[in-house]
C-alpha cells in the first residue's frame, strides 16, 4: 500500500500552516497584557472554548491511534469515552461552582487558597515538566508517521509544527490559542467526516456491509469481560470508570484545561463548555473508531482478505495518501498537523501562564502586568524552542522509550494533583500538612503500583483518588493544624457553595 504526496498536497499543507499563523496573529489584541494575556478579554464565545477543550485533549497520536485500534482490533477501548458521563457531571456539579466563586487566575492558585503556596508551586512545577516532555513527544511521534507517508523529513515537520505554534501562542496569548484551536478542531472533525464518506462509497454495500462484516468478524465487541470484581484487572467497567476519573482530573486540575474555564466567570458558560466538549469527544471518537472498521472492510474487499498489516497507527495516514485524491490528501494530513499544533500551542500558553503566576509571581508578589506578560511571552518562546530541540534529538537518537517512560511517570504523579484537588473540594478538615503528606504518600503508592505490579492502567486513577482522600484526610487528623476550609466565608469547598445557594433561597 503506497501512495504519493503530490505537489498540490504540499501547497495545501503549507497554505494551511500559514493561514493558522495569520489567524493567530490577527485575533491578538494589541497591547494585551496581564489578565487579558492569561485569561482573555471576555469576548471569546463559549462554543469556541468548547472546541478548544476538545482540541487540547485530542493529540495527533490519538487521531491516528483511534482508527488504527479499531482497524487492527475491536471497539473495546471505545467504551473509555463513556467515562465522559462521569467526568462531565463531576466537573459541572462539584468543581466548577467552586472555581467560579474564587475567580482564580490559574488552576493551582486553588491549592494555595485551600492549603498553601508550597503545594501550588509543587503542582505548577510538575505540570511544567510534564508538559515539556509531552510536547516533545507529541511533535516527535506524529512526525515519524507523517514522514513515512508524505516523504517530508521528520525534522522539517517538527520545525514547521513547532515554530508556527510558538509564534502565535507567544504573541497573542490565550485568545490566539483558543481561536486557532477552534479552526484546527473544525479541520480535524471535517477531515474525518470526509474520509468516512469516501470509505462508505468505496465499500460495496455501504454502511450496512461495514456493520455486518464488523459484527461477523468481531470488530466491534467479542469476548470482553464486562465486570470483574477485582477492580485491578481489565474489564469494560474499569475502563469506563478509570477513563472517567482521568478525564475529570484533566477538567479540574490540569492548567491547560482549567485555563479555558477561567476565561469566564459565568457558570452557565462553563457548563456549556464542558457539555460541548463531552459531545465532541464522544462523537469524534465514535467517528474515528468507525473509520477504522470501515478501512478493515474496504481492504477486505479490495485486497481479497490480505489486508495491510504492520504499525496500526500508520494505517489511517497511509489510507489518506494512497486512496484519496491529490489535494484532499493534503487537507487531511493538515488535520494531523491541526491536532499537533492545537496541543502544542495550548501546552506553551499554559506552561507560560503557570510559570509566571504559580512560581514567579509567588516569589515576587508585586509584579506588575507589563512585566508578567513579558515574562510569559519569553517563557513561551523558550519552552517552544526547548520542546522543538528535544523532539529533534529524539529523531536522531534511540531514547524514545526512555522519554515515554519519563512522560508516563510524570503523568502518573500529576494524576495525584487531581486527587489533591478532590481532597480540598470535598473535605473541610483536610489541612496543609495533611495534604502535603498525602500527596507524597499517594505518589509513592502510585509509582509502586505502576512499575512493580500488573495492575491495569485503567485502575490508576481510582487508586490515586482513593489514596489521596484517605491519606490526605488521615494525615490531616494526625497533624494538628487548622484547615482554611473551616472558614466558610472563604468558599473553598463544595459545601460552602451549597450553603450559599441555600442561604440565598432563605433570604
Amino acid at each position: 500500500m503506497t501512495g504519493t504526496f503530490a505537489a498540490i498536497d504540499y501547497v495545501i499543507l503549507i497554505a494551511y500552516l500559514l493561514f493558522i499563523l495569520y489567524v493567530g496573529m490577527a485575533v491578538a489584541k494589541k497591547g494585551m497584557k496581564g489578565k487579558e494575556f492569561f485569561k482573555g478579554d471576555g469576548t471569546i464565545p463559549w462554543w469556541v472554548t468548547s472546541v478548544s477543550l476538545f482540541a487540547t485533549l485530542l493529540s495527533p497520536i490519538s487521531f491516528l491511534s483511534l482508527a488504527g485500534n479499531s482497524y487492527a482490533d475491536s471497539w473495546q477501548l471505545w467504551v473509555a469515552q463513556l467515562g465522559l458521563f462521569i467526568a462531565v457531571p463531576a466537573a459541572i456539579f462539584i468543581f466548577l461552582p467552586v472555581y467560579r466563586n474564587l475567580n482564580l487566575d490559574t488552576a493551582y492558585e486553588y491549592l494555595e487558597r485551600r492549603f498553601d503556596k508550597n503545594l501550588r508551586m509543587l503542582a505548577g512545577a510538575l505540570f511544567i515538566i510534564y508538559q515539556v516532555g509531552r510536547m516533545s513527544i507529541i511533535m516527535y511521534l506524529p512526525s515519524i508517521a507523517l514522514s513515512a507517508v508524505t516523504g517530508i523529513h521528520a525534522v522539517a515537520i517538527i520545525i514547521f509544527m513547532g515554530v508556527i505554534a510558538t509564534i502565535y501562542s507567544s504573541f497573542g496569548g490565550i485568545k490566539s490559542v483558543l481561536w486557532t484551536d477552534f479552526i484546527q478542531g473544525v479541520v480535524l472533525i471535517g477531515g474525518g467526516i470526509f474520509a468516512l464518506i469516501v470509505l462508505i462509497f468505496s465499500v460495496d454495500g455501504g454502511v450496512s456491509e461495514i456493520v455486518q462484516t464488523g459484527i461477523a468478524d468481531n470488530k466491534f465487541f467479542s469476548n470482553e469481560v464486562i465486570f470483574d470484581p477485582n477492580l485491578l484487572n481489565d474489564s469494560l467497567f474499569i475502563i469506563v470508570l478509570g477513563a472517567g476519573l482521568s478525564t475529570a482530573f484533566s477538567y479540574i486540575s490540569s492548567q491547560d484545561m482549567v485555563q479555558r474555564y477561567l476565561t469566564t466567570n459565568d457558570l452557565k458558560q462553563m457548563n456549556k463548555m464542558t457539555i460541548g466538549n463531552g459531545v465532541l469527544s464522544l462523537g469524534t471518537a465514535t467517528l474515528f473508531f468507525f473509520i477504522g472498521t470501515a478501512m478493515y472492510v474496504f481492504y477486505m474487499q479490495t485486497m481479497g482478505g490480505n489486508i495491510p498489516s504492520g504499525n496500526s497507527d500508520l494505517i489511517f495516514a497511509n489510507f489518506i495518501v494512497s486512496e484519496l485524491p491529490a489535494g484532499i490528501s493534503g487537507l487531511l494530513i493538515a488535520g494531523l498537523f491541526a491536532a499537533g499544533q492545537s496541543t502544542l500551542s495550548t501546552g506553551l500558553n499554559s506552561v507560560a501562564t503557570s510559570w509566571t503566576l504559580d512560581i514567579q509571581k509567588v516569589f515576587k508578589p508585586g509584579m506588575n502586568d507589563e512585566r508578567s506578560t513579558r515574562i510569559a511571552r519569553n517563557v513561551s518562546t523558550l519552552v517552544g524552542i526547548l520542546s522543538i530541540a528535544f523532539a529533534i534529538a529524539l529523531v536522531y537518537s534511540n531514547i524514545s522509550s526512555a522519554y515515554e517512560w519519563f512522560n508516563g511517570l510524570m503523568g502518573l504523579v500529576l494524576g495525584i494533583i487531581g486527587g489533591t484537588f478532590t481532597l480540598g473540594v470535598l473535605t473541610k478538615r483536610a489541612n496543609t500538612k495533611g495534604a502535603m503528606a498525602g500527596f507524597i504518600a499517594t505518589s509513592l503508592v502510585a509509582i509502586y503500583v505502576s512499575y512493580f505490579t500488573d495492575t491495569t492502567l485503567w485502575a490508576y486513577s481510582l487508586i490515586n483518588l482513593v489514596c489521596s482522600l484517605v491519606f490526605g484526610y488521615v494525615f490531616s487528623l494526625i497533624f494538628s493544624g487548622k484547615s482554611k476550609a473551616e472558614d466558610a466565608d472563604l468558599q473553598l469547598t463544595l459545601y460552602d457553595q451549597t450553603n450559599e445557594q441555600d442561604n440565598k433561597k432563605i433570604v
